[in-house]
């Protein structure tokens, strides 16, 4: 199958890559778009892989305002060099964590960044919910991983699915931007703010 100039721009305005990148995933794919995407994307986890752990002492602070002003987000997004921090890419990436974060609202970081008490006590939860349903002990133990997982994809903001394409995890999108951008990459904090919403150091409202 031939591939054409478009299918290429296509695929590009869809992940970020290169135009070479871009044809030559299409034409192992064969020319199917979402199998070409995938191999780009499982590039774009071992570049990752090859770069995690080199430090991370710049990047930049991004907002989000929801129109009403009643929702915000501030995010913190680390990479290696102050140049790619002042790239189109970085910046478009900061801009959408934030955007994400005042969306969907997590709880943590990554999954590492649970607390073990919050875990034990959702693990306990979903072992007794299979033991109610006559599950025996070793079958809700793995019922209880495998919610555990559920727990992540909605909490923590690496493992959510991104607000604008469910298609990938965040975690995911800022793998692909280290395989464009050539530089580790990691989103260190974030704060949501949100209207009348009460500070844990607030008694409840009468």
């Amino acid at each position: 199958m031939s591939i054409s100039a478009e299918m290429v721009r296509n695929l590009r305005e869809q992940t970020g890559a290169g135009m070479m990148d871009c044809k030559s995933a299409l034409v192992e794919a064969k020319g199917d778009a979402e199998a070409a995407r995938e191999i780009l994307r499982k590039k774009g986890l071992a570049t990752a892989a090859k770069k995690a752990g080199r430090a991370t002492s710049e990047g930049l602070i991004g907002t989000y305002v929801h129109a009403g002003s009643k929702i915000a987000a501030l995010v913190e997004v680390n990479c290696e060099t102050d140049f790619v921090a002042k790239t189109a890419d970085f910046q478009t990436l900061v801009k959408d964590i934030a955007m994400h974060v005042a969306a969907l609202s997590p709880l943590y970081v990554r999954k590492e960044d649970v607390p073990a008490q919050v875990l034990e006590k959702e693990r306990e939860i979903y072992k007794a919910q299979a033991a109610s349903q006559g599950k025996p002990a070793a079958v809700a133990e793995r019922i209880a991983e495998g919610k555990l997982k559920d727990y992540y994809a909605s909490f923590c903001l690496i493992e959510q699915p991104f607000v604008r394409d469910g298609k990938l995890t965040v975690g995911q999108l800022v793998q692909e931007r280290i395989a464009i951008l050539k530089e580790n990459i990691v989103v260190r904090r974030f704060v949501r703010l949100k209207v009348g919403e009460a500070l844990a150091s607030e008694p409840p409202a009468e």
